[in-house]
């Protein structure tokens, strides 16, 4: 016995079945990956989206038993506030285009359903400027036309979910056919993965099984996230771009007119590609991949006021979270035993390793809020920081590429005045924090800041945890590499020569200090070999080395 119609508390056990099954495969999804440096969020992403609008969800049951209209707005608007990465926003806004079309039911059956999918599918290609196939946006469509079908031509309600299930279990398959970059790398695409579990799960609940639903993954696929299981190596990731991508990604919530939006989108295009831009009525989540970062923000103020922002280094390493639970806690004051004055801006930064969040105290930041790489903290917990600390004004350092479009939207959510320097990096946010003057408003620091970060030329040594064809060449497992902001730019066989390459391949002729920010597993002979190359073939340069205890990359630099 299937249901004829989904009431509001169908709607509540569809996504709370989908987030259950996220939880679950958030790991395999981080797992497909297509670039070979230490990355996971398409997984976490997606599963974080969900969870923000489960706990709206959870907000309204406790108040009584909701209507399904009550029950659609936690849906569109928890996914747009907790809306993370590409997935995230993608997936945001299905889940916004299905609560849209769905406002006017007391109850979904069949037509209405198929309709909500199509009028979803047809959003989110719509907030995509340049729509790909063989990801997210093909395992939707299909699903959506499979509806249609299913309900034109008289089925009930189960027919309908079945169909759209069955329609995005074949599209996932042949997504390596449509994409090469995921057919080189063998695997599935990672966001259309994440998006099979709600058929899945909106199956199981039209049928009334009620359980966990599986995730079929073809076994070449299977195979590949068996060699990367947490007994064997580093966990891969699901951001489902090519080696040569754009570096970072950002993201912010944008107060803006609608009609400014076009124009966003197009410029968006011409600095980097990844474009999607979702939301309505003067409130939009904006998301791009670029290198430019400081022109994708410069953007965002043209349109309107961004909030929030938050940029994510895309090549950035999972773990993270696993060691949230070890680190120190959040909110250290960056005064000490000084006297405790309120500044006319305060700072707020997002950073991992003990080293670091030391640093970043001597240098004036109020709190510093633990996160980082697949451990980005959410807007509420940014937003907690936020309104707790003295000042009139909060500057916010997401360092994270990830977390720039939460720290947007902590910014649009605050009570106070709220600027966000999308530091994708804590090599900017150093830089940045030297130009910062707490007795300044927030707008002329976020000018000085962001200057000052802009300056920075950042980079990172890391190993692949992947065969991989990089822009430089074909990099192993194990392998080291050198990465700028604009991908990998080095490969070689050890830490020092790998870093020395690194340096000469970023070095400017106006470069005049080498910031050398070591990692848990930096090993000090190593270390010194680098030191040393450097002080003998640039006597002109100065290098600093701090030390940050950040994992998995053994080593950030920054040239100034």
């Amino acid at each position: 016995m299937s249901l004829a119609e989904l009431d509001a508390g169908d709607v509540v056990l569809v996504l709370r079945c989908y987030g259950r099954s996220l939880r679950e495969y958030r790991v395999v999804i981080d797992r497909l990956n297509v670039f070979p440096v230490p990355d996971g969020d398409t997984g976490t992403n997606m599963t974080r989206t969900v969870e923000s609008v489960e706990a709206e969800l959870a907000a309204l049951e406790e108040a009584g038993q909701p209507a399904l209209s009550a029950v659609l707005g936690a849906l569109s608007h928890g996914s747009l506030m907790g809306a993370r990465g590409n997935s995230g926003v993608i997936l945001c806004q299905l889940l916004r285009g299905l609560s849209e079309s769905l406002g006017a039911c007391t109850a979904v059956g069949p037509h209405a359903l198929a309709e909500a999918l199509v009028k979803a599918d047809a959003a989110a290609r719509s907030a995509v400027l340049r729509p790909v196939e063989g990801t997210i946006l093909t395992v939707s469509s299909r699903a959506a036309a499979a509806a249609a079908v299913a309900a034109a031509t008289g089925g009930d309600l189960d027919a309908v979910a079945t169909a759209a299930r069955d329609a995005a279990r074949a599209a996932l398959i042949e997504t390596p056919e449509l994409l090469a970059v995921l057919a080189e790398a063998g695997v599935v695409d990672a966001g259309g993965a994440g998006l099979l579990l709600l058929f899945e799960a909106l199956s199981e609940i039209v049928s009334e099984r009620h359980g966990t639903p599986r995730l079929e993954l073809p076994a070449a696929v299977e195979a590949l996230v068996a060699l990367s299981s947490p007994a064997t190596g580093p966990a891969l990731a699901g951001r489902g771009t090519s080696p040569d991508s754009p570096r970072y990604e950002v993201m912010f919530f944008l107060e803006a007119p609608d009609g400014a939006i076009g124009a966003l989108r197009v410029r968006f295009g011409e600095i980097g590609d990844s474009v999607v831009v979702v939301g309505g009525d003067g409130l939009y989540n904006c998301h791009v991949h670029t290198d430019d970062i400081g022109a994708a923000i410069e953007s965002g103020l043209e349109a309107g006021r961004p909030r929030q922002v938050r940029v994510t280094d895309l090549t950035e390493e999972p773990g993270e979270e696993e060691r949230a639970a070890a680190a120190e806690p959040a909110g250290e004051d960056a005064r000490g035993g000084w006297p405790r004055l309120a500044p006319k801006t305060a700072v707020v930064a997002v950073a991992t390793g003990a080293g670091t969040r030391r640093i970043l105290v001597s240098l004036g930041v109020a709190s510093v809020i633990e996160g980082g790489q697949s451990m980005n903290p959410s807007t509420a917990e940014i937003l907690e920081v936020t309104e707790a600390v003295a000042g009139q004004d909060v500057v916010l350092l997401p360092n994270n590429a990830n977390i720039v479009p939460v720290a947007e939207q902590v910014a649009k959510l605050s009570t106070r005045r709220v600027f966000v320097i999308p530091t994708e990096g804590v090599q900017e946010a150093l830089a940045a924090l030297v130009a910062y003057d707490p007795a300044a408003p927030g707008e002329d620091n976020v000018l000085t800041m962001t200057s000052a970060a802009d300056a920075v030329v950042a980079g990172e040594v890391t190993r692949a945890v992947r065969r991989a064809t990089t822009p430089v060449g074909e990099v192993a497992e194990g392998q080291w590499m050198g990465l700028s902001r604009r991908g990998v730019e080095v490969l070689g066989s050890g830490l020092a020569e790998v870093a020395v390459a690194l340096v000469e391949r970023l070095l400017r002729p106006d470069h005049e200090i080498v910031t050398l920010i070591t990692g848990e597993f930096a090993e000090e002979e190593e270390l010194d070999r680098i030191i040393g190359q450097l002080d003998a073939t640039h006597p002109e340069l100065a290098v600093e080395r701090l030390d940050g205890g950040q994992a998995l990359y053994p080593l950030l630099l920054s040239l100034e």
